[in-house]
């Protein structure tokens, strides 16, 4: 049995789930990730190429972790923008910039992924951090992201991946089926949301084919870095000049 809405309910759906997990969801992203989600974001922002005094746009940028880090590479004279669908994402984003050094070249936005409410050319890279699989249309999200970053930035994708080493394979989703959703019952009470992730984590595509979809977007020197055995992938490309 999937969790997993059809296309014409996406939306509505992925903004309900994420609504009801916001307060727990940086906890159990740390659990979930042994702690290295941390690592994982820094690499993923060091991959956008991001300077310093640059302006940056985390699109599905949830509770702002990813924000951040492109804000630490761009600095104080940096501009930063975090995008997400979520007003209770938003709302814990805001709340986890408040002590941050970095808070004031910071914005978040409420909008929709899949028709970003901003200017062609505006930022110099564009990152998304676990989002494209909530989203109704990859191809179209990540053709908004194109759209809207300046020629030569690049567009960053950071999310769960297919593993592709045998038996470690079976065993990690094994893993993931079962101790994911009780994990996510236990510390938000909402079993179902977790479920959720789980099986839009399993059926997202392949990195080599997300990797395609960077490119069929317009991308180039697309490419994907698996971490952790394919766990997790970095997939990325540039905006030709």
């Amino acid at each position: 049995m999937t969790n997993l809405p059809g296309r014409e309910n996406k939306a509505k759906y992925v903004q309900d789930t994420f609504n009801s997990i916001a307060k727990n969801y940086d906890l159990l992203n740390t659990l979930m990730s042994l702690g290295l989600d941390q690592s994982w974001r820094r690499l993923a922002v060091k991959r956008s190429e991001l300077k310093e005094g640059g302006t940056g746009l985390d699109v599905c940028c949830g509770t702002g972790m990813l924000t951040m880090e492109q804000a630490r590479a761009a600095g104080s004279a940096g501009k930063i923008t975090g995008l997400d669908f979520s007003e209770n994402m938003i709302a814990v984003a805001r709340q986890n910039v408040k002590e941050f050094s970095f808070k004031d070249s910071i914005r978040f936005v409420q909008g929709d992924a899949m028709s970003l409410p901003f200017n062609d050319n505006e930022f110099d890279c564009a990152t998304v951090g676990w989002g494209l699989r909530n989203v109704p249309d990859i191809l179209t999200a990540v053709q908004e992201m194109v759209r809207v970053i300046k020629p030569g930035g690049k567009v960053v994708s950071l999310d769960m991946a297919q593993p592709v080493i045998p038996v470690f394979r079976e065993l990690y989703w094994l893993c993931f089926n079962s101790v994911i959703p009780a994990l996510g019952k236990l510390i938000s009470g909402n079993r179902m949301a977790y479920a959720y992730l789980h099986d839009s984590a399993k059926a997202f595509v392949h990195q080599k084919e997300l990797a395609a979809i960077f490119s069929q977007a317009g991308l180039a020197e697309t490419r994907y870095l698996n971490l952790y055995g394919g766990v997790v992938a970095i997939v990325e490309g540039r905006k030709p000049v």
